[in-house]
């Protein structure tokens, strides 16, 4: 298993290369920074790579507002306030819910608190503590466990289960205070994961899910790692999945694009396959995620999420110009899969960006001539 990844990342790094190597006859190349034919994403008006914004896919001025109030007053009460005017069964409450547990976790471990010092996320233990019947801090709560296990323990391990056992209960206890919310059945989602839940006891929350939301697109996001091959299920089951889930997509829902998900979730076992990117696979389940995101409601908060796959996608396809339009829409941003798997997810997104620039203008694309 080593040998095979050892071999991927050459392949990845010899794709990288080959890319940058290429420039005529329109191919790709990279100059010194500051020759003229050097491609400069900031002449498309895109962020810089400090400026790009790791904790989201896409906008919510309202959330980064409150999450800085209470990061900095840590008050939790702005946001209690938020949750509790987010729709329960839309996709932006499932969003902040994990925005907000992700600042706690992330707070606490560059605070984990010692003699004197008080750790970090003190505001989720004091929002608990103080409004143990509000039904979002116990949603943020459960997200905030499940967190801390796939961050701070290996799954499999004694310290794995026991967080995870504890964010099964957190999950109990927020579904009991909201019966009509498909969050806690959706946090439940990563801890049937982590748990190994059989199908049967798997199949207990995500039909609640459905009874609640059949069309949330972040719950089916969470559920298709149960069924991929890495976990409990395979990648026929997991493609099975996703292409039921897209059938069923009513007109304007963003589930059409879930077996291009279904797809990244396998690429370690077939992007040594030469030309996969241009293969029949790819290409229908890229046609499916622009349909969906070209039908889709223009706020719609998942849209964020297709689009950053897609400039994956297209990117290695070498459809620079498509890359371009789904570029434009979503820059400044990069809280969203695959960027999110990488140590640097700004750097990572940032050199995909500079492909799609460079290939774009070998091509004979330019500022003028990208739509906005």
């Amino acid at each position: 298993m080593e040998i095979l990844w050892v071999l991927m990342a050459l392949v990845m790094l010899g794709f990288v290369l080959l890319q940058l190597s290429r420039r005529r006859r329109g191919a790709v190349g990279l100059v010194e920074p500051g020759h003229p034919d050097a491609a400069d994403p900031a002449n498309y008006g895109f962020a810089r790579e400090e400026e790009l914004d790791v904790r989201m896919p896409g906008p919510d001025q309202d959330l980064l507002d409150v999450l800085d109030l209470v990061q900095r007053t840590q008050d939790y009460r702005g946001a209690q306030q938020l949750l509790a005017g987010t729709e329960a069964e839309g996709e932006r409450r499932w969003q902040r819910v994990q925005a907000f547990a992700g600042a706690a976790s992330l707070e606490l471990r560059q605070r984990p608190g010692g003699v004197g010092e008080t750790p970090g996320g003190q505001w989720l233990r004091v929002w608990r503590a103080e409004a143990p019947k509000d039904a979002g801090g116990a949603a943020v709560h459960a997200e905030f466990l499940v967190q801390q296990a796939w961050r701070t323990a290996t799954p499999g391990t004694d310290e794995f289960r026991i967080i995870m056992e504890e964010a099964k209960t957190a999950c109990g206890e927020a579904a009991l205070l909201a019966p009509g919310d498909p969050i806690p059945y959706l946090v439940e989602l990563s801890v049937a994961r982590g748990l190994g839940y059989s199908r049967e006891e798997f199949e207990q929350p995500w039909l609640k899910i459905l009874d609640r939301a059949p069309n949330h697109m972040g719950a089916h996001l969470a559920a298709l790692p149960y069924w991929c091959e890495k976990w409990h299920g395979s990648r026929e089951l997991a493609y099975s999945f996703a292409e039921a889930a897209a059938a069923r997509a009513p007109r304007g829902s963003l589930l059409a694009a879930m077996p291009l998900f279904a797809v990244f979730e396998h690429l370690p076992e077939v992007n040594l396959v030469s030309g996969f990117y241009q293969s029949e696979v790819v290409t229908k389940a890229v046609h499916g995620a622009l349909h969906a995101v070209h039908s889709a409601r223009p706020d719609d908060p998942m849209q964020a999420h297709v689009r950053h796959l897609l400039v994956f996608f297209l990117v290695r396809g070498e459809r620079w110009a498509e890359a371009m339009n789904q570029l434009t829409v979503i820059d400044g941003h990069v809280g969203a899969l695959p960027w999110t798997l990488s140590a640097d997810p700004a750097a990572e997104f940032a050199v995909y960006r500079a492909l799609a620039v460079a290939g774009y203008e070998a091509n004979g694309g330019s500022p003028a001539t990208l739509p906005h």
